[in-house]
């Protein structure tokens, strides 16, 4: 029997089943989603092996970072003339070669053969590969769904599809020390999760129709870049529904500001602890790098897992408006992050980090709902960019700043991050009016 919201995925003059196609489209984003997080759960014990400074390893993320969320307008903008398909298969394959790059360089710098500076200077323009291209693969994918769905299915069907995103930060970390191989060490798990890529090209070349250059009233928001432990929020949604409009909302517009504001805070906060939590770890428990590496991996996922435990599971059973999500989100997640920054062992770090990324993941949803709600129909697509851009600001400073604080102190970034989320509860408080949920 076929799902009830995919009954129109399809392109027009294709024998593609609908939940076929859909599932390439998942196959793209689980891909991309597991290979960058589980590259970046490695490369804390990587960072220290090639004896590169911590801060250094942040940087070339927010390198990446920036790069993705500029060129990520672009990518959206080419989707109507060129349509989703070439779009897909040219994020696919940047992600395949930098992966493929990040592997030769920093397997020959842990080899020994080239010195750890050109390692280092190889995997930035690996990080800068990804930035670029695979920005492209995203909201090409999304804008294919909204246009093969009818408009009261597409919201489930976006949901469903974000959830690949999900499930790449839990997989990537947990897969990752797997494929740590004699003789290719750490190289090997940026080649694996490379072939994987390569495989899911295949499929899309093979299985995946062309099809007619998408609308421009069903072109999706930009995704934010893909950091550790947070998920895409409903932006993407928000705007593959939302009617054309010549409409500009102000950043300073009195209705958003304050969603807008405290998302900026907690993006941030998020951010830091992503960037850290795998140093932590490798500090707190005094072990050699190799032998941490599954630990982090272990983690990453369990934080992952919890955030997905409340978008999944926690926030349909609740019914939370908005502002009470902002609030009761920021509030768990400051706790959990004030005893991360000083718990000493591996089963109280999982426990604790999991429970501040619990805490994120009713945080980012509920601002984005607040935004979304607070102005009217015909300006959803315009609050969902401006959400868009808030989430991927925190990935531009975000790690190279918690790293620096991390240098001063171990505990000092996360309880950065937790006085942070106090600060979006006052501004919640103060500036949200209850009778606007």
């Amino acid at each position: 029997m076929a799902v009830p919201m995919l009954s129109r995925f399809k392109a027009p003059g294709t024998t593609l089943r609908p939940k076929q196609e859909f599932a390439i489209l998942f196959a793209v984003m689980l891909v991309i989603a597991s290979g960058n997080t589980g590259l970046i759960s490695l490369m804390p014990v990587i960072s220290r092996r090639l004896d590169l400074p911590d801060v250094a390893l942040a940087i070339a993320f927010s390198c990446s970072s920036l790069i993705w969320t500029t060129s990520a307008p672009f990518w959206s903008r080419q989707i109507h003339p060129r349509g989703s398909r070439q779009l897909i298969l040219g994020g696919l394959i940047g992600y395949v070669c930098s992966q493929l790059l990040c592997a030769l360089t920093l397997g020959l710098g842990l080899l020994g053969i080239i010195p750890p500076l050109y390692a280092f200077a190889g995997f930035i323009a690996s990080r800068a590969i990804y930035g670029f291209m695979g920005a492209a693969a995203p909201p090409a994918a999304q804008a294919r769904i909204a246009l093969h769905t009818k408009p009261e299915e597409r919201t489930n069907a976006m949901a469903m599809f974000a959830s690949a995103f999900g499930l790449g930060t839990i997989i990537g970390p947990a897969m990752a020390p797997f494929f740590i191989l004699p003789l290719i060490d750490y190289a090997g798990s940026p080649i694996i999760f490379g072939l994987f890529g390569l495989i899911t090209l295949i499929a899309v070349m093979a299985k995946l129709p062309d099809n007619d250059p998408i609308d421009y009233d069903l072109q999706p928001a930009s995704e934010s870049y893909p950091g550790v432990g947070n998920e895409p929020t409903d932006a993407s949604i928000v705007i593959a529904t939302a009617p054309p409009s010549t409409v500009k909302l102000r950043w300073r517009d009195p209705r958003i500001q304050p969603w807008l504001l405290a998302g900026l805070i907690g993006g941030h906060a998020q951010a830091i602890t992503g960037m850290t939590i795998g140093f932590l770890v490798l500090d707190r428990l005094q072990l050699p790098p190799d032998q941490a590496q599954s630990l982090i991996g272990l983690v990453l996922m369990v934080g992952a897992g919890a955030g997905l435990l409340s978008q999944w599971a926690l926030i349909p059973k609740l019914g939370l408006s908005p502002r009470q999500m902002v609030l009761f989100g920021s509030l768990i997640s400051a706790i959990g992050l004030l005893f991360t920054a000083h718990v000493t062992n591996l089963h109280a770090i999982a426990v604790c980090y999991a429970l501040s990324m619990l805490g994120f993941g009713f945080f980012r949803p509920g601002f984005t709902a607040g935004a979304s709600l607070a102005v009217d129909r015909h300006e959803q697509g315009d609050v969902a960019g401006k959400v868009t851009a808030v989430n991927g600001a925190g990935y531009i400073i975000g790690p190279a700043f918690g790293m620096m604080l991390y240098g001063l102190s171990h505990a000092l970034p996360f309880e950065l991050a937790a006085a942070a989320m106090g600060g979006a509860i006052l501004v919640t408080l103060l500036r949200v009016q209850s009778d606007r949920d």
